[in-house]
Order: C-alpha cells, then sequence, then structure tokens
C-alpha cells in the first residue's frame, strides 16, 4: 500500500510546471544525506484513488502535474494512480515520478508518465541542479525518454 506523508505545490521539480509534489513513504533505499530520511519509514495516510482524487479537486485550477515523489515500493500501484490521474482529467494534469532507482527495471512503467527522475542520492555529486550530478530527469514522449537534465541547470 502507498501512503503519503505530505505534499506541495513546487514550481522547480518538474520544468515549466506547476506540480502538487506527494512525499511517498516507505522507501526502499538508504542514500547518504537524503534531505528525508523519514521517508524511509512505513508511516502517512494511505494514497488511494479517493485521496488522490480530493487532493488533486482541491489544487485543480492551479496546478498541471502530479509528481509522485518516491513509490518505487511499490511502482504497480503507483502506475495505477498514474493512470487514474490520465483517465480522470484526460490527459490535461502531467504525471512524473522521482524514482531513487539508477534504471527504470521495466520500460513498460513509462507509459503512465510525462515525467521520470532516476537515480539515486550521491551527496557527493548533488541533486538533478548540479551538472555533476548522477541523477537524470526524462520526458517521455513516444516511448521515448529524452533526457532533460540540463533544463534543472539554469
Amino acid at each position: 500500500m502507498l501512503k503519503y506523508v505530505d505534499y506541495d505545490i513546487v514550481f522547480q521539480e518538474v520544468p515549466d510546471e506547476v506540480t502538487l509534489a506527494i512525499n511517498l513513504s516507505n522507501c526502499p533505499y538508504r542514500c547518504v544525506g537524503c534531505h528525508s530520511p523519514h521517508l524511509r519509514s512505513d508511516i502517512g495516510e494511505e494514497l488511494s484513488e479517493q485521496a488522490l482524487y480530493d487532493l488533486i479537486c482541491k489544487y485543480e485550477n492551479a496546478i498541471t502535474c502530479v509528481c509522485f515523489m518516491g513509490g518505487d515500493a511499490a511502482p504497480e500501484e503507483l502506475c495505477g494512480l498514474a493512470a487514474f490521474i490520465r483517465k480522470k482529467w484526460d490527459h490535461k494534469i502531467k504525471t512524473a515520478w522521482y524514482s531513487g532507482n539508477n534504471t527504470l527495471q521495466n520500460k513498460e512503467l513509462m507509459r503512465y508518465f510525462d515525467y521520470i527522475k532516476l537515480g539515486e542520492y550521491i551527496q557527493s555529486l548533488g541533486g538533478l541542479n548540479k551538472k555533476n550530478t548522477n541523477q537524470r530527469l526524462y520526458r517521455i514522449h513516444n516511448d521515448t525518454m529524452q533526457d532533460i537534465t540540463s533544463l534543472m541547470q539554469r
């Protein structure tokens, strides 16, 4: 079961999008220097379709994207929620996934998202805003992954 701890409206997680970023718990990774180590625990409220619907309805006139921050412990469930957004809002709200995995384990997963960030956090390399980062942000278009990491480093 996916659980969310909190959420925020952000402007820097996905280029050119006003994003509802939802922080998911139960992260399987143990990145040194992680800015949210509390998300390693299985805490928070269930992120059901109804809970997601209620969150989006609250902000739907302000947002253009929903970004799942984590969810690596239950990728199939995460994809179900992304599919729910696409169906309910007829692709008017984009979907993004910030994964701590270094690779996309199943290429089928990309059909549910407009953006995917991949890569564990390595403190010495920094996040997406650093030129030396190992992390990559991709725009998904026509079943291809276009690396747009440089847009985060303006």
